[in-house]
């Protein structure tokens, strides 16, 4: 059985929730509080799992596995089917490169250890965090627009018409937009795909609002 150390609201954990059930693959749910007892990934006992301090890890047969990209392209090669990543090479690269956008263009800027930088080092007042937030995603979802519309490999989903590991870093970062009032209107595909994702139960299973520890 696997084991998936998540936080509700951690979109890179919302990312793997997304793979592991589109591939169907059963799992344990470990929550991590970010936020409760000064951060639960700060803990001894999380640091021994994870030294990075950071959710989500997936826990296999007792070997732990850490970053979510990571994670989702262990979880194809050790469960090839449905795959999360097209076979040939240009597809694949196409794919990680939209994964990428978000996971190191735009999420990294927008962390949660980012935020809390922000506000107890540097004393940013809230609607200048939230500007912060706001502009790099924009930013990189200007971009990620760009890359689907123009390209006729863009589907359904973010490649072709079968979701995949595009489309499990989109969905999240989509949500955390939302959170953060961020208009989405200069990005119609992005939204179309949105729409598409939703529709499916293994996006829908995913969402923070549908995790146990979701407060």
């Amino acid at each position: 059985m696997l084991t998936l150390h998540s936080y509700f609201r951690s979109s890179a954990a919302y990312r793997v929730r997304i793979a592991l059930n589109l591939k169907g693959l059963p799992y344990t749910y470990a929550a991590v509080h970010l936020l409760k007892d000064g951060g639960q990934q700060h803990s001894a006992d999380y640091q021994r799992v994870n030294p990075a301090q950071l959710v989500p890890t997936l826990i296999d047969s007792g070997h732990a596995v850490g970053q979510s990209l990571a994670i989702m392209e262990y979880l194809d090669e050790t469960h090839p089917e449905p795959a999360l990543m097209p076979r040939d090479p240009l597809g694949r690269a196409r794919v990680r490169a939209l994964a990428l956008c978000v996971a190191c263009e735009i999420h990294p800027l927008n962390n949660l250890r980012v935020l809390q930088y922000l506000d107890a080092k540097l004393k940013v007042e809230e609607s200048a965090k939230s500007d912060w937030y706001r502009h790099w995603i924009t930013l990189g979802f200007t971009a990620i627009e760009a890359m689907l519309a123009n390209d006729p490999a863009t589907g359904v989903f973010c490649h072709g018409d079968t979701p995949g590991l595009a489309d499990c870093c989109l969905i999240p970062q989509i949500a955390n937009s939302r959170r953060f009032d961020t208009p989405l209107e200069a990005f119609p595909t992005i939204r179309r795909i949105e729409q598409a994702c939703l529709t499916l139960e293994a996006f829908a299973n995913a969402a923070p609002q549908q995790q146990p520890d979701a407060v």
